[in-house]
């Protein structure tokens, strides 16, 4: 699996929390409002690939870009960044030796926390 840092994705996240679309919750919390794959389905009927690839920091080149298998490290709900999903991906991409991932997740979540 070679999956690399989702550059537009850091993007827009960086504006979104710039912009006060953040949700600060806790870690825990991310299992609750992480959007079900009925969410990411509507969402897709109504959006781009590249769309929905702006909500995932990492991308998997093992899969198609028009597959949800393609996309890796959800920081979001399609409207707002949250914290707890910052940090799941953070500690996530850590397990798997995904640094530079989790570095940008870090240094995401500094600027959601300041």
């Amino acid at each position: 699996m070679t999956v690399k840092l989702n550059q537009p994705a850091l993007r827009q996240a960086k504006k979104l929390v710039s912009d006060g679309k953040v949700v600060s919750d806790e870690r825990d919390d991310w299992s609750e409002h992480a959007p079900s794959a009925d969410d990411e389905n509507r969402y897709l009927d109504n959006h781009s690939w590249t769309e929905y690839s702006h909500w995932h920091l990492g991308v998997d080149d093992e899969h198609p870009k028009d597959t949800k298998g393609h996309y890796k490290f959800p920081i979001g709900d399609f409207t707002k960044v949250h914290r707890c999903a910052v940090i799941s991906a953070e500690s996530r991409a850590g397990q798997f030796d995904h640094d530079e991932i989790r570095d940008a997740l870090k240094k995401l979540l500094d600027k959601i926390d300041a």
